[in-house]
């Protein structure tokens, strides 16, 4: 069980390295097309100046991370709401985006938790509004 946890572990300092060494994509402009990927992913976004304000993964939905951005572009998120007081379109100037696709929901969750752990971003969804 040691072993399993220990390669796990790993497996996720891995895939964390490998987030951060993903593109920094830019937001498209308005009535721009967002070109991010279909696939479920852990994502991190960052304003202007580069710092980590979120970090989050997709859960499920066959439009994957493409549909979770259009959701904080439209303003229909804890984290825009919260940090962007609604104005999903602030997310057009200048803030970009980091992705990587994890197909494996326990590997996804792992990878976001260490992620925000390591970014320690603005913004943190906990999910109060479920309570």
């Amino acid at each position: 069980m040691k072993k399993q946890a220990s390669n796990e572990r790993a497996n996720i300092t891995r895939l964390r390295r490998l987030l951060n060494k993903q593109p920094l994509t830019k937001f498209p402009p308005p009535r721009g097309r967002l070109t991010a990927p279909f696939e479920q992913c852990v994502y991190v976004i960052r304003d202007s100046k580069r710092a980590v304000v979120h970090v989050g993964r997709t859960l499920r939905g066959n439009k994957g991370l493409r549909q979770r951005l259009n959701d904080h572009l439209a303003g229909q998120s804890s984290f825009v709401k919260s940090f962007l007081h609604g104005e999903g379109k602030r997310l057009r100037d200048g803030y970009t985006y980091q992705c990587l696709a994890v197909p494996d929901a326990r590997a996804r969750a792992l990878l976001e938790s260490c992620a925000v752990a390591w970014h320690c971003p603005a913004h943190l969804g906990l999910g109060e509004g479920k309570l």
